[in-house]
């Protein structure tokens, strides 16, 4: 659904709004439905147990490419997830 702003917000918060934005379309998410990235398709969960996994791999003394070869990542990649602060 659209609406024109001029039909929605007060004078004076549109005059605020067109100083960063003129004649521009303007997005404004729903403040109640912002989700996490991947946490309604699983995705977020599925790379959380992997990361996991990685790091007990590591913990049991595989080696950084080994664990590379292993998952299909760069040792680089590897290293952020298993020197991470958790």
């Amino acid at each position: 659904m659209r609406t024109k702003a001029q039909e929605l917000l007060p004078d004076e918060l549109l005059q605020a709004i067109q100083v960063y934005v003129q004649g521009e379309t303007l997005y404004i998410p729903k403040k109640d439905q912002r989700h996490k990235w991947g946490s309604r398709s699983g995705n977020r969960a599925y790379y959380e147990q992997r990361n996991k996994q990685i790091r007990a791999d590591f913990t049991q003394g595989k080696s950084l490419l080994h664990l590379s070869e292993n998952y299909c990542l760069s040792v680089e990649t590897i290293k952020k997830i298993v020197y991470k602060r958790m």
